[in-house]
């Protein structure tokens, strides 16, 4: 009685709904791939147009550096913080046109003093760099760079660079991104890609890899080459300080206060673009914990923010409709929103409850060749991990969950919609002999994982959401297995081991406490 006119009609209607997400993430996808192939085909990228070698030259005969200025946000950053400003010291240019602005907003009062003493080594070497700290954390990242703006010696600087605490950039990264800008006023941002000096340090780092090689390879590219649109990533990117001051400067009402500024400045006409050949080196979160409180960042951040900026997105006058588009449909709804949804209710959710409901027929293209070709459109980007494309589906499925679960409390701005988690960084730690990490090599996929060995408290290892979705889908996949005729059993166990593998966190590389 209850079984054909509720749960039957409910699983139907959620199957057409989420067909119809599956089809908009896929005809997104597809898009993408078109673009990129008339890109490389025709050696059309917008970067490739501009003549650096002509235009360093002139800057050098003319004598006319601009003056740049160099932002290193950071908070409590013990393992990287000489790095980064080593990185950012040895840049090449005109050492009188150049200053380090060293943001630290740490709490550790021995770890300001050891900051402040890196930044007077490279002052006595002769490099311009300011130390600045606050007692406060008011606006986070944001805040820091906003604050930092507004110093006294900034108001000559014509560009603003960032890079985050973990950012390590080539001597010669200004001179292959400020020409573009000097070249067209009409530019905003330059834009690097990243590039991951721990992607082998366990098999999280490499499935990290492969998202967000496709993230840089192609959504970034096709933006820049289509719409002149992209987000900022926050780091490894070159502001026009004038743009930053006509959209607004920096502002803290999201946790993506980057890709606020970039939509905010592309409402106002500026444009942007994205440097595929120049890559700056970096870390990935290697722990578990870390990269859970990063994905609830980057998910629940930019459904706040949608929410809050669509009514002026659709009233700009300054842009087209075809960009409005862009923005609204492709950047925010389908790859913000649809894409996490989709993958944790339809492949976690619908799928499993409908293998227990005969009455409910699950279309195969929808089901399987729709995702296996997005599947196939991604692992492209790193060729290198084709190998691990079963570990990166099972992996993102696990982590759509919080992803999910982020987008829908940034639209609802519930609880947790402004917290600011600075993602760990490990640094060197595992080069360092006191932690003597045993190798030992994973037989499915032939990667080193390594393992410390000491006792985790409970509460971090043990996360019960992804517990009880394992459970779930476990009896579902037993259940298909006796009752089933279409073997969807073999996706869900394997899904659900993947559920109980990071739920009870064995995942990622375990450091000493």
């Amino acid at each position: 009685m209850i079984k054909n006119p509720l749960l039957v009609y409910s699983l139907n209607a959620a199957i057409i709904l989420c067909a119809a997400m599956s089809v908009m993430l896929f005809a997104e996808r597809v898009y993408m791939a078109i673009v990129i192939l008339c890109v490389k085909a025709l050696g059309k990228k917008r970067y490739t147009k501009y003549k650096l070698d002509a235009l360093k030259e002139d800057l050098e005969s003319n004598n006319k550096y601009p003056m740049v200025l160099v932002q290193i946000p950071m908070y409590n950053e013990k393992e990287v913080y000489k790095l980064s400003i080593g990185a950012a010291c040895g840049l090449s240019w005109h050492p009188d046109r150049i200053i380090i602005q060293v943001l630290d907003d740490s709490t550790n009062a021995v770890l300001r003093e050891m900051v402040a003493l890196e930044c007077q080594r490279w002052i006595a070497k002769g490099v311009n760099v300011q130390y600045e700290n606050r007692d406060n954390r008011n606006g986070y990242k944001a805040g820091a760079l906003r604050e930092g703006l507004e110093k006294e010696y900034v108001k000559d600087c014509e560009f603003v660079v960032i890079f985050d605490a973990d950012f390590q950039p080539e001597a010669d990264y200004l001179w292959r991104t400020i020409p573009y800008l000097l070249e067209n006023p009409e530019l905003a941002l330059v834009q690097a890609r990243w590039k991951f000096v721990n992607a082998d340090e366990c098999l999280m780092t490499r499935l990290q890899e492969m998202s967000l090689d496709y993230h840089f390879s192609v959504e970034q590219e096709v933006g820049s080459s289509t719409c002149s649109f992209f987000g900022f990533n926050g780091t490894a990117g070159v502001w026009r300080l004038k743009a930053v001051n006509d959209a607004g400067g920096w502002k803290d009402r999201t946790t993506v206060e980057d890709m606020d500024l970039a939509v905010r400045a592309s409402l106002k006409g500026w444009k942007f673009v994205f440097v595929g050949d120049l890559s700056v080196k970096n870390e990935l979160p290697s722990t578990f914990k870390a990269y859970r409180f990063q994905q609830h960042r980057w998910s629940c951040g930019p459904a706040n923010l949608f929410k809050k900026m669509s009514k002026e997105i659709i009233l700009s006058e300054k842009v087209s409709i075809w960009k409005k588009f862009h923005v609204i449909y492709c950047f925010f709804f389908v790859r913000k929103i649809v894409a996490h949804w989709v993958t944790f209710f339809f492949y976690c959710v619908i799928i499993p409850l409908s293998v227990m409901v005969p009455e409910v027929h699950l279309p195969k293209p929808i089901a399987i060749y729709i995702p296996a070709t997005i599947t196939i459109l991604n692992a492209i980007c790193t060729p290198r991990s084709l190998h691990l494309v079963i570990f990166w589906i099972l992996f993102e499925n696990v982590m759509s969950l919080h992803r999910t679960k982020a987008a829908i409390i940034g639209l609802l701005e519930a609880n947790r919609v402004n917290e600011w988690v600075v993602t760990e960084k490990l640094g060197n730690t595992l080069k360092q002999n006191n932690g003597k990490p045993r190798r030992k090599r994973c037989g499915l996929c032939g990667l080193e994982s390594r393992y410390f060995s000491y006792t985790n408290r409970i509460g971090e290892r043990i996360h019960l959401l992804e517990l009880l979705m394992g459970v779930f889908l476990f009896y579902t996949a037993i259940y298909d297995f006796i009752n089933g005729h279409d073997h969807f059993y073999l996706y869900l166990f394997f899904q659900a081991g993947a559920f109980f593998v990071m739920g009870f966190g064995y995942v990622g590389t375990f450091v000493p406490n």
